[in-house]
C-alpha cells in the first residue's frame, strides 16, 4: 500500500503530511511562508490546510532557553496544530521545515512528518450527489476563519 491504490472515484497517493504546533495569532504568519514555498494543491483548491481548536501546551524552560531556566513547569493556552500536506520530495520539504523555523515564535518550535496516504477525487462530474454542500445547506463562505 505504500505506492497507493485507487478506487473508482479516488486515488489514495503516498504524501507527507507536516504538523505543527503554534500559537494561534502565528498561523497566518507561518501560512504565508508556506504557501510562498509551495501552494498546497488539492485538486481545485489551493493553500489547504488545517487549523485545530486551540489546546493547552506545557513545558519548563531549561538552561539554555531563551527565558532563561525555570522551576515551575508552564501552561501555555491557546496552541493549535496546523496540518498540511506536501509532495514527498526532499528538498521541498527542507525548504519549509526551514521556513516554518524562521517564522515561528518558539526557540523550538514542534514541527512533525508523517509518510501518509492521502486521497484526491478522480473528479467525476457529482454535481447531483446529495451529500455534497453545494445540495444540502450551501457553503461557509463568509464565515470566521482562521
Amino acid at each position: 500500500m505504500a505506492s497507493g491504490f485507487e478506487t473508482y472515484s479516488v486515488t489514495m497517493r503516498p504524501l507527507l503530511l507536516m504538523t505543527v504546533q503554534t500559537p494561534v495569532e502565528d498561523v497566518e504568519r507561518i501560512m504565508a511562508a508556506v504557501t510562498a514555498i509551495t501552494p498546497l494543491v488539492m485538486g481545485a483548491y489551493d493553500s489547504n490546510a488545517f487549523v485545530s481548536g486551540p489546546g493547552t501546551e506545557r513545558y519548563r524552560p531549561l538552561e539554555g532557553a531563551a527565558a532563561g531556566a525555570e522551576a515551575d513547569i508552564r501552561s501555555r493556552p491557546g496552541v493549535v496544530e496546523v496540518s498540511f500536506e506536501l509532495p514527498d520530495d526532499r528538498d521541498l520539504t527542507e525548504k519549509v521545515v526551514e521556513a516554518v523555523f524562521q517564522v515561528h515564535s518558539y526557540q523550538e518550535p514542534v514541527i512533525r512528518l508523517q509518510s501518509i496516504l492521502a486521497s484526491r477525487s478522480k473528479g467525476h462530474d457529482d454535481r447531483k450527489n446529495p451529500n455534497r454542500w453545494w445540495n444540502t445547506t450551501g457553503d461557509w463562505k463568509g464565515r470566521s476563519s482562521v
